[in-house]
């Protein structure tokens, strides 16, 4: 803070310091004048003038070191109270400037509100044709017609079941509700969900689960398990996925693992990004790079270690390890 004081007022210095000097000069030119007056006169001036710097320094100060300490944030009334003209000119720019970013924000959240609301409508609106399409797709009976239709349904309805759960999740701290949850029957339940695509892409399913019960959220759980499941479904070509459980002090770790076209790895460093599909692979279309991203932003609010292990031409394995009981007492009280 000293040193932009200074700069800010170097020219003034600078004045007063070539104003010194001209007058020692004078003294030294002029006889009529005692040089060691002048000189005495220039000391007591520097002096004084050093002194009146550092009680300005305090004084002119005092509201920009608050200013700076202040939190970044829109509250008007941590704003410091000015006290010179100038810092009330800066006073009343940033409350106006602040006024108007507050305003735009609300309004900004508003239309965010809006539009979440209007896209779950759609969403629940629909789900009600698409239930109806899934029960004329069962009255189909050119096998072959049906498989296809059912895949062709599945796609929507994998889509709009993200598309819902994506607009939740900036509130998805509120819709928590911790419990015992068996991973079996809603493995089970997913992989049924799942098997028209299985059966299309010639995938199936090993599932050998050691320890089943974890402390967690089961809707939002079900759908962190769903997008890595669709992920190794989507990569897989006529081999086998291997679900498995295993535990280790005290916490259960669930594996997705596939035999697919595998993780290269320079995209590593990049698979949990919005969007990212692959450099390798950019021009696979079925890519959307939303799987990996919404199932770490899932497991972070769940505390649920998410990893991913992976070879390219050889598989990934994806492993989600479930926290301690105690580590929940913080996420029940949501």
């Amino acid at each position: 803070m000293i040193g932009a004081f200074l700069r800010e007022r170097f020219a003034w210095i600078l004045f007063f310091l070539a104003a010194q000097g001209l007058g020692l000069l004078l003294a030294f030119l002029d006889e009529t004048l005692a040089f060691s007056s002048m000189l005495y006169f220039s000391v007591i001036t520097l002096v004084a003038f050093l002194l009146f710097l550092a009680i300005r320094y305090k004084i002119e100060t005092a509201f920009y070191r608050k200013l700076k300490d202040r939190s970044s944030d829109t509250d008007l009334t941590s704003l410091p109270e000015a006290s010179l003209p100038m810092e009330q000119v800066v006073e009343e720019t940033m409350t106006e400037e602040l006024q108007r970013l507050k305003g735009k924000a609300s309004q900004l959240q508003k239309e965010t509100e809006e539009e979440k609301d209007e896209m779950m409508a759609w969403i629940h609106e629909v789900k009600t044709p698409l239930t109806t399409m899934n029960l004329i797709i069962q009255q189909v009976e050119d096998s072959r017609l049906k498989q296809s239709l059912k895949y062709e349904w599945l796609r929507i309805h994998l889509l709009l079941e993200q598309q819902l759960h994506q607009k939740r999740m900036p509130f998805m701290e509120n819709d928590l509700y911790v419990e015992t949850v068996d991973l079996k029957p809603l493995l089970l339940n997913e992989i049924k969900t799942l098997q028209s695509w299985c059966m299309q892409k010639g995938v199936g399913i090993d599932l050998n689960l050691k320890e089943t019960e974890v402390l967690t959220d089961a809707k939002w759980v079900t759908f962190l398990i769903r997008q890595l499941l669709t992920n190794a479904v989507k990569y897989s070509e006529h081999s086998d996925l291997h679900i498995s459980s295993t535990i280790r002090n005290d916490q259960v770790t669930l594996h997705v693992s596939d035999k697919g076209r595998g993780i290269d790895p320079k995209d590593f460093p990049r698979i949990f990004e919005k969007g990212f599909t692959s450099t390798v692979h950019h021009d696979d279309a079925h890519s959307t790079g939303m799987g990996l991203y919404l199932a770490s932003k899932v497991a972070k609010v769940l505390k649920v270690d998410l990893k991913i292990e992976s070879q390219p031409r050889e598989g990934t394995t994806a492993s989600l390890t479930f926290p301690k009981a105690n580590e929940f007492t913080q996420l029940r009280g949501m």
